[in-house]
């Protein structure tokens, strides 16, 4: 039979109250239920259970709780142990702080620490964060240029990111800003638009470091680029005249320096082939007048010796000479009143056909011995000849 069914003998209810009847059938009374559970809670830990028979139930409720402690206590020891063990990963560095001071940098791997005596806090060190400004500011000039700069940067001293300053990135974003306008204040928008980009950058990432350095930020640059650089709209277009200008200047300067690098070593050549065949006339003008004047003194000497003979050849020699530049030649006769008509040019054939081999044997050797000796020796011969063919005309 249920306990709350009507009529017959009830059992006492949950709550601890009698029952028969349909007398006492509300909820048990609060005061009641904490007295109850006091009661269970002292007699756990050893305490009297109230009544005569207190002693003896007291020592035996000891004995059944001291498993149960153990194993609270074993619990809260393992929970302790799982909340103190914690894991850095390899890209990671772990400041420790004991009662909210530095103590200690952890590396990578399994460590420990005491809660709530200690807490730590991981940082990553190999992360590359980044930053853009986009900015429109004053050049040295006071003209208004917009820049684009992005820096890359990474933690460094873990202590002094976490430690040191509140909001690391807030200050990396205001330095940022502060060295790009330094360094662009000083430049002519000219130089932040064409010429001096690259230092620009340099100058900047340089600047940047140093104020995270001064304000012991912890952060190091790893990188700076300095993405766009342009007027301001309204200007744009003139201002990209005069860069396509310069642009022009330049190449057209690279074309001349092309030039010249081309033309110069030509013309030195020329110059260098002209001044040898300069000292090559020179050289051979000298010797020929050497040869000359060493064949007139020869020739004085034999003029000395014999005039007559020497006065006819050169008659001969200088007849031939004229006579050599005409194919045709008239001869007047003293004892008679007709004209002679000799066809040097058929007869100086005739004979060069019979004396080629000769010709060339002479002009061999006429060519080793010199000019000088080479005309002297065709004269001879020349005027032999001549003087043979007058002889045979007389007889």
């Amino acid at each position: 039979m249920s306990w709350n069914e009507p009529g017959g003998q009830k059992p006492r209810d949950p709550w601890g109250g009698g029952g028969g009847g349909g007398g006492n059938q509300g909820p048990p009374d609060l005061d009641e239920v904490l007295r109850n559970l006091k009661k269970r809670v002292n007699s756990l830990f050893g305490g009297s259970g109230g009544g005569p028979g207190g002693g003896s139930g007291g020592g035996g409720g000891a004995a059944a709780a001291a498993p149960v402690i153990a194993v609270i206590l074993v619990l809260i020891m393992l929970v302790y142990a799982f909340t103190a063990f914690y894991q850095v990963d390899s890209a990671e560095r772990a400041v420790v702080l004991r009662f909210g001071k530095f103590d200690r940098i952890e590396g990578p791997g399994l460590n420990w620490h005491f809660p709530p005596v200690e807490e730590y806090h991981k940082v990553n060190v190999t992360r590359v964060s980044s930053h853009r400004v986009s900015e429109e500011m004053l050049s040295k000039d006071t003209n208004i240029v917009s820049v684009d700069l992005e820096v890359q940067y990474r933690v460094l001293d873990p202590t002094a990111y976490l430690l040191r300053v509140e909001d690391s990135a807030e200050v990396l974003r205001n330095a940022s800003e502060s060295a790009l306008r330094h360094v662009v204040g000083g430049s002519f928008i000219d130089e932040v638009l064409s010429e001096r980009r690259e230092e620009i950058r340099t100058l900047a990432g340089q600047r940047l470091q140093d104020y995270l350095d001064r304000y012991n930020t912890g952060l190091m640059v790893t990188a700076v680029a300095l993405d766009r650089t342009e007027a301001p709209a309204e200007v744009r277009d003139a201002f990209q005249d005069v860069s396509r200008a310069r642009e022009d200047e330049d190449r057209f300067q690279m074309q001349a320096e092309a030039y010249a690098n081309r033309i110069i070593p030509e013309a030195r050549g020329r110059a260098e082939r002209l001044r040898e065949e300069a000292r090559a006339y020179r050289d051979q003008v000298t010797e020929r007048a050497t040869g000359e004047g060493r064949r007139f003194e020869q020739l004085a000497n034999q003029y000395a010796r014999a005039p007559e003979v020497t006065r006819q050849r050169l008659y001969l020699e200088t007849m031939q000479e004229v006579m050599s530049r005409s194919s045709k030649v008239l001869v007047d006769i003293a004892e008679g009143s007709n004209l002679l008509y000799l066809p040097l040019d058929k007869m100086m054939e005739r004979h060069r056909a019979d004396t080629d081999e000769e010709d060339k044997r002479d002009r061999d050797r006429e060519k080793d011995q010199g000019n000088a000796r080479s005309d002297r020796s065709s004269a001879e011969r020349s005027g032999s000849l001549y003087g043979q063919r007058i002889r045979e005309l007389r007889q």
